[in-house]
């Protein structure tokens, strides 16, 4: 597979896709970006914006094995990663495997839940593996993690460790649908779509969950210019040194952009990255990992309006 056979997958997904997702185009592209990538996805959202049927639709398409997590606060590690249970027959143990093993792990407002639940999926999100009992279980491939949480409610939610923000490659924010795009979401229910049925739908899985892997080698061929990778490092730098910002961009957030750059610049059908593709996907892996100054945010600044003011600071290469 060629970096450049990925615009015609993502077209494919993308035209499947649309026949449930209605207004979600940057949303859904930046999803596909993660799950080439190899990275997972945080969505910040109110309840009813279509968060959970994105996830959905995503794993259909890829015939992946899809499971739902809802986080709650007595929600324990064990509920997640599973535990030994003595098998009476046998007298050994055996691992009663949890959810976590699957290929798409949607943890469904995940900020319910208390910081040891939440840490119990580091390991996982950053190794691809769990260690239980002293054994090592490997998860995947793919293996992607799509968190939601809602950004209203903050009555009974643990804030996310920032630890553990860095590990998502995304922050993907789901706003409200435009006037036109809810009446054209009426009409589909009108018409008699179910969000439980998505086969119902007419949606079609366009690739095998195992073709992700070769679609990931293939992007590791995507050409960078010298002058991109230090484009990319100067972002980075600018927000550490910013009056805005508290705590900067980690060298982690650095390499997500340049992983995410690549894969952008081949589902547009490019084998090489340009100025432009980090531009885009740069808010997307900052806006989680910034913390801004109160003073900022007395001045209405959010974290996507400083990103904006790094990018309109840094020097773009020719």
């Amino acid at each position: 597979m060629n970096p450049t056979d990925l615009q015609e997958i993502y077209r494919q997904l993308r035209q499947e896709a649309d026949k449930v997702l209605v207004g979600l185009e940057e949303s859904f592209a930046l999803m596909v970006v993660a799950l080439f990538t190899g990275g997972h996805v945080l969505l910040e959202g109110v309840p009813g914006t279509a968060k959970t049927l994105m996830a959905k639709t995503l794993a259909h398409l890829i015939q992946a094995d899809f499971t739902r997590i809802q986080f709650t606060p007595d929600l324990m590690p064990s509920d997640i990663l599973g535990t030994s249970v003595f098998d009476v027959t046998t007298t050994k143990f055996y691992l009663k495997r949890g959810p976590i093993f699957t290929q798409l792990l949607l943890a469904d407002e995940i900020n319910r839940a208390p910081a040891k639940t939440q840490s119990a999926l580091l390991e996982a999100m950053e190794e691809r593996q769990i260690n239980l009992e002293g054994e090592q279980y490997l998860l995947g491939p793919p293996f992607m993690v799509i968190a939601t949480q809602n950004p209203i409610e903050y009555e009974g939610t643990y804030p996310l460790p920032e630890a553990q923000l860095d590990r998502f490659l995304f922050k993907i924010l789901v706003p409200y649908s435009a006037m036109d795009v809810e009446i054209e979401v009426l009409r589909r229910y009108h018409q008699g779509f179910d969000a439980h049925q998505l086969a119902s739908a007419g949606l079609q899985a366009i690739l095998p969950a195992g073709t992700v892997t070769a679609a990931r080698q293939a992007i590791n061929q995507v050409v960078v210019e010298e002058g991109v990778l230090k484009y990319i490092a100067q972002i980075a730098a600018a927000s550490r040194r910013s009056p805005d910002i508290v705590l900067g961009a980690s060298t982690r957030a650095a390499t997500h952009v340049l992983l995410a750059a690549k894969t952008y610049a081949a589902i547009q059908g490019r084998s090489y990255v340009v100025p432009d593709d980090v531009k885009w996907i740069t808010p997307a892996v900052y806006r989680h990992r910034l913390l801004l100054k109160p003073e900022a945010e007395i001045e209405g600044l959010d974290a996507d309006a400083v990103v904006q003011r790094l990018l309109a600071q840094v020097e773009v290469p020719r």
